[in-house]
């Protein structure tokens, strides 16, 4: 039996990373994106690989439940058990800025929870069953951003914030079967890691990789290697916890000059 993991926002950014170094790993991946040029573009990096492209958006109920049918259609049709070993929430609106607070509309407000929060929410649900059975784990994608704030960020923080509470509420109720997780990524490069329309070279200066501890920029392989840690089981004595990968810089104090 493969080991399958469910990855959404796999598309692109930390989250093609994910897909890329489980399929390394010999796991069979379902990647769930609402971006279908994007996952066209990764279905052709890894030709031939057991990977399944869902169109979703993680916001949206039917879509979930639709999606989750459809991977079990995939796991029967390649004579696999039912369930998965690791579900990977990391869908979710990038950028962080939603604007002046007195400016952010309620719709907006909800975009950024339902991408984030509300994904996560009904992708876990969905999930439970078969990780279960499994005796699998979660892990979710936060944000140091979750921890600390620069203006005008109301929207995704809190969404991030509610992930990490979410994270210690499930780790309660669904132990020992499932153990769940949260990491908190600070300065992730993704610039190479996007559909082609939106490719771009990295571009860091000396001070970017000065603001970190490690002397560098975070990379999506840094991601995916904590979360591979936190799946495995090395990692079966933590659940419930928030993981921090930022090389440092949050722990950096900063005087202005």
């Amino acid at each position: 039996m493969q080991k399958l993991v469910i990855v959404t926002g796999a598309a692109q950014g930390i989250g093609r990373g994910l897909v890329r170094h489980f399929l390394g790993a010999g796991w069979r991946v379902a990647a769930l994106d609402l971006d279908t040029e994007a996952l066209a573009d990764l279905a052709a990096q890894h030709p031939g690989a057991p990977l399944l492209g869902l169109q979703t958006d993680v916001g949206d109920e039917a879509q979930v439940a639709a999606a989750f049918a459809t991977l079990a259609d995939w796991q029967r049709g390649a004579a696999q058990p039912a369930g998965a070993d690791l579900l990977v929430n990391n869908a979710g609106i990038a950028d962080p800025h939603s604007g002046p607070i007195e400016a952010l509309s309620l719709a907006g407000w909800r975009r950024w929870q339902d991408s984030h929060l509300t994904g996560a929410f009904l992708c876990t649900r969905a999930a439970v069953p078969g990780l279960r059975e499994r005796g699998g784990a979660i892990v979710n994608i936060a944000s140091t951003r979750a921890l600390q704030s620069e203006p005008d960020c109301e929207a995704y923080a809190a969404a991030k914030g509610g992930l990490l509470s979410f994270t210690h509420a499930l780790a309660i109720s669904l132990g020992p079967a499932i153990r769940v997780n949260a990491i908190c990524p600070g300065w992730i490069e993704t610039g190479a890691e996007q559909k082609p329309a939106r490719r771009r070279a990295v571009a860091q200066r000396d001070v970017d990789r000065a603001q970190h501890p490690v002397g560098r920029v975070g990379t999506v392989d840094d991601i995916a290697q904590a979360v591979a840690f936190l799946a495995s089981p090395q990692a079966g004595f933590v659940t419930g916890q928030s993981l921090v990968v930022d090389g440092g810089m949050t722990r950096k104090m900063i005087y202005a000059e």
